[in-house]
């Protein structure tokens, strides 16, 4: 038998050797052998993981744009080298950086380059507007106005032809809000849009007549395609478009935002994309849901869905820049009167309805969306729909309820775009699916008023159901829907996080009383979860974001208000002190002057 006696410390010895050895070789080419030294540490604050147990920590260090560890101040400052960064939080609110699950910044940033809009409350405004333009411009040129929607104008209707036809007779004007619009008589000829008129491009949508003369009253439904916008405003060059969608992602920034998804690309966005990726100069992550068509060849449709399969964006993973899926329009809009429901909206002046059947437009029949789904699932891609109404949402539903049957739908992270009108069996058969939905709490604060006159208090009962869907286990995440300008709360559907956090914990909306059903209100824990790791796990990148927990990528933001504490009325007045992105500062608030 072998005598080990001794062999024990013999090892010892041994290791001690060769680690001395590792230790001066480490030294001779400029390596520490302690633990790594923290290119940033974040201390002395309320750090919020936003992991499994909400954990909140002391302090945070990041090293090479990534997470190293958090927890105390005496086992994070450690990490302290002679090169570390050391911000003392004062006692400050740290989270994840914010993200943004549904957006449209190449198109919003640049609403405004050939003017200002001014801000538009009521009809006058809207009217005042048009008669500016009619001097701005030559005769005969047309004069759009999109994005108003007559939810938010205190008269609550479209402008009507005969006021359009007032302010700007020589002028075809287009009053578009989405797939309707309003439009003067002088864009109506110009567009072939008569008592005649039929959709013949395979599509849906039609045009509302006046009952006694049957003439067009100049609103569309889901035919904004058809009109013939020919004049175009001053269109910017790529610079220009570099420029400003720069300057919107600062304000991204600003607000806390380290990552949005552009919920509707077209390849011109995506292209503006890759080119800001490649010029270095990023402050917040972008991923895409490219545009697919519903009207035309299906075969052409199906292709142009294993085209994006195909994209290197969607095969090679990019952390800045990265295709996720394909959107495309199931339904119209409840801010515009279209969207698809399973009851009738009923008469109505304030979305200019006549028919007592009326159930709003679903844009894509079952046998056409059935293979849309079914393809981006094949292709791994994420599918998602434009889906305001019940009837869309369930259609939806059902889509994937049937792919489901033949794939593995909820490995693709399925998903509906807005659903803001569900029930309890869509919240319980989106669970059980792995649906997940992106949700825009301003649209409650700033609709909800005219969605209550239009469908009282019964309808709603299941509008934006924030709770239940967190109670059944459904992922839901925070976004804004931002489409026109830039500046957080003066925009068209504003992008600030904090009135969307405000809105899902108070369910308080805008001009009216009391909230709607104050039983679907999120907690504070929620509400940073809705905005942070659920929109990581809808986007498909949780795995990288979402958390700060050790090894994700530090996306970090600092804010003055503790929301986890402050009253409810501090939540929308919430400031950003500092905004990390890869560990990167891109945005600081600057100490307000004394006098």
């Amino acid at each position: 038998m072998m005598n080990t006696s001794g062999s024990k410390p013999a090892s010892r010895k041994r290791w001690r050797l060769l680690a001395t050895a590792i230790c001066l070789l480490s030294a001779a080419i400029g390596l520490s052998c302690h633990a790594a030294d923290a290119d940033l540490i974040l201390h002395n604050g309320k750090v919020a993981i936003v992991d499994g147990e909400f954990t909140i920590h002391q302090a945070i260090a990041v090293q090479d744009g990534r997470i190293l560890q958090s927890g105390s101040n005496v086992d994070v400052l450690k990490r302290r080298g002679p090169r570390t960064e050391v911000v003392d939080l004062e006692g400050k609110l740290a989270l994840p950086g914010l993200m943004d699950s549904h957006a449209h910044p190449a198109d919003a940033c640049l609403t405004e380059f050939d003017h200002e809009i001014p801000p538009i409350e009521r009809i006058a405004d809207v009217l005042d507007y048009i008669q500016a333009r009619t001097r701005a411009v030559k005769s005969g040129d047309w004069i759009q106005v999109r994005q108003i929607f007559i939810t938010r104008l205190r008269e609550q209707r479209y402008p009507t032809r005969a006021e359009l036809d007032r302010v700007a007779p020589r002028h075809p004007v287009l009053f578009a809000t989405g797939p309707d619009a309003s439009l003067n008589s002088l864009a109506l000829q110009l567009s072939g849009i008569d008592r005649d008129f039929k959709v013949t491009d395979g599509g849906t949508g039609f045009i509302e007549t006046d009952p006694k003369t049957g003439e067009p009253t100049g609103i569309l439904r889901n035919c904004t395609r058809y009109v013939k916008v020919t004049s175009v405003p001053l269109v910017p060059s790529q610079a220009d478009k570099i420029h400003r969608l720069r300057e919107l992602f600062a304000d991204y920034n600003s607000v806390g935002i380290t990552s949005v998804c552009d919920r509707d690309a077209g390849l011109d966005d995506i292209a503006l994309y890759r080119d800001l990726r490649a010029r270095d100069e990023r402050t917040a992550r972008v991923h895409i849901s490219q545009h697919i068509e519903s009207i035309g060849s299906l075969t052409n449709i199906l292709e142009n869905i294993r085209q994006v399969g195909r994209d290197p964006l969607f095969k090679d993973r990019d952390d800045w820049l990265r295709i996720i899926g394909v959107k495309t329009y199931l339904d119209g809009g409840m801010l515009t009167g279209s969207a698809f429901m399973r009851e009738p909206w009923g008469v109505s002046e304030i979305y200019s309805i006549r028919d007592p059947n009326y159930r709003g437009v679903r844009f894509i029949p079952p046998e056409r969306l059935l293979p849309m789904v079914r393809t981006a699932v094949e292709c791994g891609l994420q599918f998602t729909a434009h889906s305001v109404g019940d009837g869309a949402v369930h259609a939806l539903l059902d889509a994937y309820a049937a792919v489901g049957k033949e794939l593995p739908v909820r490995k693709t992270r399925p998903c509906i775009s807005h659903s803001n009108f569900m029930s309890r069996s869509a919240i319980e058969e989106a669970t059980r699916l792995g649906v997940m939905m992106d949700i825009q709490p301003a649209w409650l604060y700033l609709d909800a008023h005219t969605l209550m006159k239009q469908f009282g208090d019964e309808r709603l009962r299941y509008f934006q159901p924030l709770r239940s869907l967190f109670d059944a286990g459904a992922i839901a995440g925070g976004g804004s829907d931002h489409m026109q300008k830039i500046g957080s709360l003066r925009s068209v559907n504003p992008y600030n996080p904090f009135l969307g956090m405000a809105t899902a914990i108070t369910r308080r909306a805008k001009l009216l009383e009391k909230p709607l059903y104050p039983e679907e209100a999120l907690t504070r824990e929620q509400v940073i979860r809705f905005y942070t790791i659920n929109n990581a796990r809808i986007l498909g990148c949780d795995d990288k974001l979402g958390s700060l927990e050790p090894g994700k990528l530090a996306d970090i933001v600092v804010l003055d208000t503790n929301l986890l504490t402050c009253s409810e009325a501090k939540i929308v007045a919430t400031q950003v002190l500092r905004t990390y992105v890869g560990g990167k500062l891109v945005y600081r608030k600057e100490p307000t002057a004394r006098p």
